[in-house]
């Protein structure tokens, strides 16, 4: 039996709530097994996200796994619903309340409080998290009921805004009310009465924490808060609109075509310029030689020889240096 040619792309999956960022890349290696791929093709993920939050994971295929650590580093939009009132050990739903408040800040004093978390910043990570302390996860000290201690770290929040409240008037939304099908929904409140929660968009940058962010904004508002919905609406420069359900992933096992939710490799790289090369060229950059003379501004650029991309080069003053190459020569143009 002759296996199809290994796939090299993205899937950009819409995890849904309950399904860790692992568990999603063996979805993905089971139907590529099931639809006739074989074992061999590589597969990882751009950026774990917790199995309480839904939204953009970006699952790399082939040589597109070479831009996972790129994709680790880019910046991250998140929609996120604080309910205030009581904070967690997790400082999400998963966690036992450690902390109380009767305090409910009204709408204003939360869009007062919001320049101080826009910019650089410093947060302490939470207890509950996969960062390391002496050479062990912080949450599985944490579970084990060992006293946490993280140092804080600067991290950016490029932009931070409340969202509008939809729907209609009065009522507490329990915290699993918090979040629908067409999006978040915010507890209504009359104007100028205290909010049981509130949701926010963040564009942050990498090692952000949005549940620190939530417990930091509640803190700040004299109260305390935890995160009962978060949702990861973009990751570099994939949104839901590149995003498939797991439904539509679990399709490609039962024999829908591959191509149908593959987006190619380069579709990774949009934010950053294209160089058009020769075949010439393409064949020095293989070999890995430096190109002179190049016209384009300085930074890093991804190379391509018609359709085909050949490398992520770095350009400094007229001179290409490969960074990563991909070994995609044989596709067919």
């Amino acid at each position: 039996m002759t296996l199809p040619p290994t796939p090299h792309g993205w899937i950009i999956l819409d995890k849904p709530i309950g399904l860790g960022s692992t568990q999603a890349v063996a979805a993905v290696k089971r139907n590529l097994r099931e639809a006739g791929y074989g074992k061999k093709t590589k597969v990882g993920h751009g950026g774990t996200l917790d199995p309480l939050a839904s939204g953009i994971l970006p699952i790399a295929l082939g040589e597109a796994t070479k831009l996972t650590g790129r994709m680790l580093d880019a910046s991250k939009i998140y929609e996120f619903t604080v309910q205030f009132g009581r904070e967690t050990d997790t400082l999400d739903l998963e966690g036992a309340v450690i902390a109380e408040s009767d305090v409910r800040p009204t709408r204003d004093q939360v869009e007062a409080v919001l320049s101080r978390f826009t910019g650089p910043i410093e947060q302490v990570p939470p207890a509950y998290s996969a960062l390391k302390v002496d050479g062990q996860r912080a949450y599985d000290l944490a579970r084990a009921g060992e006293d946490v201690k993280l140092k804080s770290r600067s991290v950016e929040i490029f932009a931070l805004s409340l969202l509008p409240f939809r729907g209609g008037a009065g009522g507490g939304a329990s915290p699993r009310s918090a979040v629908s099908a067409d999006g978040p929904h915010p507890t209504p409140s009359p104007e100028g009465e205290g909010l049981q929660d509130v949701t926010f968009r963040a564009h942050v940058s990498k090692g952000t924490y949005i549940r620190s962010l939530a417990r930091d904004i509640a803190h700040a508002l004299g109260t305390c808060g935890t995160v009962t919905m978060l949702r990861r609406v973009k990751a570099g420069p994939f949104d839901l609109s590149h995003a498939i359900s797991l439904d539509k992933l679990n399709e490609t096992g039962k024999g829908a075509p591959l191509e149908q939710i593959l987006l190619p490799l380069e579709a990774g790289l949009d934010d950053i310029p294209a160089i058009d090369l020769s075949p010439e060229q393409a064949r020095a950059v293989r070999q890995g030689r430096v190109l002179t003379g190049l016209p384009q501004e300085d930074g890093l650029h991804w190379v391509r020889e018609g359709r085909v991309p050949v490398a992520l080069m770095e350009l400094s003053g007229g001179d290409a240096r490969v960074v990563r190459g991909f070994n995609l020569s044989d596709v067919a143009e």
